[in-house]
């Protein structure tokens, strides 16, 4: 599936960018465990290997996918961040991803069911702001709904992000996927990935399938 420039920042900086002819497209939920451990080892274990050995044709070229799984209120909250990551500092995103992975329990069901949308915003735009090249305060502005009705008496009123954030879950819904992770290759499926994959599993079947 392409990637609308608007989400650039989805794409994993690394030499292949420029010449590729192989995509993969990990769909990952920033509050499931297992999204979080295989974003690590493709992170700090497999992109070194994509930039070294795979930067010309064939290329290979890695897309983080948001993936929403609402049956956790604070995944589409935590998604949310994502996005405004994507409008304000898209070379941020991934360094922004690997933050709120490491603190995701902080957004899990329990430890944030006591505490309003908003501050959970808040929190979100604070970590946010940890990130070189990310603004807290433009963050939480993007994030932060109104208590007060919208034009013509509209109650709901979502944030500044919430378009954007339909676009994603619109065209995730066109590709089928449910659960996290999933990882497509090429636009087909590629089951045989886990999220307990190691380092490398990931170099030798990038061995066997970029060519």
């Amino acid at each position: 599936m392409a990637l609308p420039p608007k989400f650039s920042g989805q794409l994993l900086a690394t030499a292949a960018n420029t010449s590729t002819q192989h995509t993969i497209e990990i769909y990952l939920d920033y509050v499931c465990p297992f999204s979080a451990k295989i974003f690590k080892t493709i992170y700090t274990g497999v992109a070194p290997i994509i930039a070294k050995h795979y930067s010309s044709n064939p290329g290979v070229r890695v897309i983080f996918r948001q993936q929403i799984q609402p049956w956790h209120p604070s995944s589409t909250l935590t998604h949310e961040a994502g996005v405004a990551v994507l409008r304000t500092a898209p070379q941020a995103f991934w360094a922004f991803s690997a933050k709120l992975f490491d603190a995701q329990k902080e957004y899990f069901d329990v430890n944030v069911v006591n505490e309003s949308r908003n501050d959970t915003y808040k929190r979100l735009a604070k970590l946010a702001g940890t990130v070189d090249g990310i603004d807290e305060k433009t963050i939480y502005d993007l994030l932060v709904v109104s208590d007060k009705p919208g034009e013509g008496g509209s109650l709901n009123i979502g944030n500044k992000v919430t378009d954007d954030l339909k676009f994603q879950v619109k065209a995730n819904r066109v590709t089928g996927v449910h659960v996290t992770p999933t990882v497509v290759f090429n636009g087909v499926e590629e089951r045989s990935i886990g999220s307990s994959w190691t380092v490398e599993q990931w170099e030798e079947w990038l061995k066997k399938n970029i060519n």
